[in-house]
């Protein structure tokens, strides 16, 4: 059995996204329905939109931070009621039973389903996302919401919260250590929030001189320069962790110098060929890494979401209506938007 479920989508790359119906399975009895209230807008939407990776499958219904309200719910579920507020991020599904899933890994798990441009496991149906009226999620991928928070704003949490988060906690971001982060977009400020409130001391390496009191507003104590080589001399050696949160290919020769021993700049932003060549000397010299991090378990997005409802963090968005997704979508292209777009889905059948 499956339900018509509207939405908006694309049907090729060089098409605009645009009002589309599609096929959602009915609930199995472990399902929950779940009434679509706000969607974040992501880079990776547009990437996927536009086939920049080279493995999207048309038609694709973009949206992977997700907030909503429980419509219906399968018989079997036991943690979620019509009426409660919940959030999907980036997978709906994964196989449970390989190394990555029984330590709560689900993000690297070889037969994750992510919630969109992927295929369901069960009935082997495409999976489509949170631009749209509805979805229809297994009882285990779905998040509670922290009473209490503002339901747009936690919508970019499902992605570029998570996704941050993880190597926080990963590399034990916390009281007397020393994090940095490079780039102020969707991801950077949500690392500026994140550190800031573990008890970190966090710096942004920024571009853009202009930048300065926002970056402190969202919660950096220092603000370096990185095309300036003073400024960048006189960190050296500090940080304990860097999260590398630009989405395209840069230099990380300046940052190398800036970790402290054991130190680790970590890449969450950049996905495919890493240019200019890596100088291992700086490496060497004090036992520093070069890592990557992709999102987060299940059970480490509930985390982050509690620790946001318990200290009152959102994201900062500007809100949107569906319609003026592609407007958008140019205007992320252009790093035009503080800090994520959220689609009001109200404005669907607008």
């Amino acid at each position: 059995m499956t339900i018509n479920v509207l939405g908006y989508g694309t049907h090729a790359a060089t098409e605009t996204l645009a009002s589309y119906r599609f096929e959602r399975r009915d609930l199995r009895t472990n399902d929950v329905e779940i009434e679509i209230l706000y969607c974040g807008v992501c880079h990776s939407d547009l990437h996927m939109a536009r086939n920049d990776w080279g493995f999207s499958t048309y038609p694709v219904v973009p949206g992977h931070e997700i907030i909503g309200r429980v419509s219906r719910v399968g018989a079997d579920v036991k943690r979620f009621k019509t009426g409660d507020s919940v959030g999907v991020g980036c997978l709906v599904d994964s196989c449970q039973h390989c190394e990555a899933c029984h330590h709560d890994l689900e993000q690297y798990c070889a037969g994750q389903v992510q919630t969109y441009n992927g295929i369901d496991s069960h009935d082997q149906m495409p999976t489509y996302g949170g631009y749209s009226e509805r979805i229809i999620v297994t009882e285990k991928f779905v998040l509670k919401v922290p009473d209490g928070m503002d339901l747009a704003g936690a919508a970019p949490l499902l992605c570029a919260g998570i996704t941050t988060w993880s190597p926080l906690r990963h590399w034990k971001a916390g009281k007397g250590s020393k994090v940095a982060v490079v780039g102020l977009g969707g991801l950077g400020h949500m690392a500026l929030k994140l550190a800031n409130a573990l008890g970190a001391e966090v710096t942004l390496f920024t571009r853009s001189s202009g930048k300065e009191a926002d970056a402190r507003r969202l919660g950096a104590h220092n603000i370096v320069l990185s095309s300036d080589a003073d400024q960048m001399a006189a960190v050296a050696n500090q940080f304990d962790l860097i999260i590398d949160t630009v989405p395209y290919q840069h230099d990380l020769k300046p940052y190398l110098p800036t970790l402290a021993l054991n130190g680790t700049l970590v890449l969450v932003g950049l996905l495919g060929d890493l240019e200019p060549t890596v100088n291992t000397i700086p490496l060497i010299m004090g036992r520093k890494a070069i890592a990557g991090s992709l999102i987060g378990g299940i059970a480490e997005t509930q985390e982050m979401l509690n620790f946001c409802g318990k200290h009152g963090i959102t994201s900062d968005i500007e809100m949107i209506k569906m319609p003026e997704i592609n407007d958008a979508y140019e205007r992320l292209l252009k790093s035009d938007v503080k800090y994520r777009f959220v689609i009001d889905m109200a404005s669907l059948k607008s």
